[in-house]
């Protein structure tokens, strides 16, 4: 058998292995029953980290020697949205850490900076507060999170392995102009009662959760600060545009969505490309990390082995 033969084969058996882990992913999502999201995960160290706004609800898991993930929820999430991605991630050899924005559910005491409202600067400087604490991270921004990781890279790449937007917003400026159907309401309307359209649709469960997950997500509004949710909607309404800074960073990079996302996959795909991404479509809506974790982790796990590999070649 000549060289080029071997490689053929060895490569063949790469993509198949690929193809049935991928396979396997896709069945363990399918069974995946009804959740307790206020229950940490066996083995979960809940903590508090004292970050510049004050101080966060964390969950930590796995061996803290392992390469670290630091995963970061969006608006109206919390640290509980990756009950079910954590523990992949660490069954892979990582160890993870998340925690509550400043402002949300149990973070909810952490407060605006001098301006006196939930900004950039604010959710910048708390996440470099938390990759700082520690060894450089493989980071994952969910929905609103995504555009503060993008900036936290661009400032700090140093601090980033690997990046994974997780249907985060891929258009800048008033980002919600793409939003499916209704995105031509989104210039109609003030922050504040943007919010409240998105709480009303959460809550009424317009998102078609399940039972646990609905109890859940109601609960978590009793906590969190309403200021916090009106002043991220109305960031989102002035999305920065990092994408050639991001890009020149050379961090490898996952944009992961779900087909019935808020935004369309054509404009993910496009936001991709720009950023120099991969880009990952599962067959769920915006919260792939609760609906597909199996799948996702295995992305995120292709993404680290390759961010890994390079930073030893560079070494």
């Amino acid at each position: 058998m000549s060289i080029d033969e071997e490689r053929a084969k060895r490569s063949e058996a790469r993509d198949d292995s690929a193809d049935g882990a991928r396979r396997a992913a896709i069945a363990k999502d399918a069974s995946i029953g009804e959740v307790d999201w206020a229950e940490p995960p066996p083995g979960t160290i809940v903590g508090r980290f004292a970050a510049p706004s004050g101080s966060l609800a964390t969950w930590a898991m796995g061996d803290p020697s392992n390469p670290r993930v630091v995963l970061v929820p969006g608006v109206t999430g919390s640290k509980e949205d990756f009950a079910l991605l954590g523990p992949i991630l660490v069954e892979g050899g990582y160890s993870v850490l998340s925690y509550d924005l400043a402002g949300q559910y149990e973070s909810a005491d952490a407060a605006p900076g001098p301006t006196g409202h939930y900004d950039y600067d604010l959710f910048v400087n708390d996440l470099i507060a938390v990759l700082e604490s520690g060894a450089p991270a493989h980071l994952l921004g969910y929905s609103f999170a995504g555009s503060v990781a993008q900036l936290v890279a661009v400032r700090r790449p140093e601090l980033v392995r690997s990046l994974t937007l997780l249907t985060a917003p891929p258009l800048p400026g008033q980002t919600f102009r793409g939003v499916r159907m209704i995105g031509w309401i989104s210039s109609l309307t003030s922050a504040h009662q943007g919010a409240g359209l998105m709480i009303w649709g959460i809550v009424t469960n317009k998102n078609k959760v399940g039972p646990t997950r609905l109890e859940f997500v109601r609960s978590r509004f009793e906590s969190t600060s309403r200021q916090s949710v009106d002043d991220i909607i109305a960031l989102m309404r002035h999305t920065p545009d990092v994408a050639a800074e991001l890009k020149a960073t050379g961090i490898p990079s996952l944009v992961a969505t779900g087909e019935h996302d808020l935004w369309p996959v054509e404009l993910h795909a496009e936001f991709a490309e720009r950023i120099g991404a991969t880009l990952a479509v599962y067959r769920t809506g915006h919260s792939p990390c609760e609906t597909a974790p199996h799948q996702l982790a295995h992305d995120m796990l292709t993404l680290f082995a390759e961010a890994d590999g390079s930073v030893q070649a560079d070494s």
